[in-house]
Parts: structure tokens; sequence; C-alpha cells
């Protein structure tokens, strides 16, 4: 690699690091919103709704192809956050 592409290279991980602290930032608040609906469960069965997780990931891949964004990555992202909080969601309900 060229010294000016090695360069560039450093520059735009530094770019990506930046943003992955900003997103970091963003699943933290995700995080304390996810905490307050599970607050609202009664029963462990409420967790998971189907439904709700179709819809999510319909949205998401509209807004993906309007924005020029390959809906293949944000649904994986999507499956895998949404599926993950339902784990985080189970490791942490209390029974009422």
């Amino acid at each position: 690699m060229s010294p000016l592409k090695r360069k560039k290279l450093i520059k735009i991980r530094f770019e990506l690091d930046k943003l992955d602290n900003d997103l970091l930032k963003i699943i933290k608040k995700r995080t304390n919103l996810v905490k307050k609906v599970l607050a609202l469960k009664e029963k462990k069965n409420q967790i998971i709704d189907q439904k709700r997780i179709k819809t999510i990931l319909r949205n998401i891949k509209t807004k993906s192809l309007k924005n020029n964004i390959d809906p293949k990555i944000t649904k994986r992202i999507w499956k895998n956050m949404i599926w993950s909080y339902i784990e985080f969601e189970k490791r942490n309900f209390k029974k009422k």
C-alpha cells in the first residue's frame, strides 16, 4: 500500500472509530428504553412480539432502499439487535 493510501486509510478508520462511539451512545439510549418496556411486561411470553418484529424489519427494508443502503446489511443488523435485546429481556425479566 502506498504511503498516500495508507494515510487515507488511517483517516477513514479514525472516522469509523468516531462513528462507533456515537453508535455506543445510541445503543445505551436504546437499552434504557428497552428497560422501560420490560418493566411494563407482566409475563415472560410478552417479550417476543413476532408481529412487531416483522413490522420493524419491513420498515427498515423500506428505509434502507429509500436511503440507498443495502437492505441485506440493515436486515442482518436489525435482526441481530432485536434478538440480542430479546435475550437481554429474558435475562432481566422479573416476575411480579
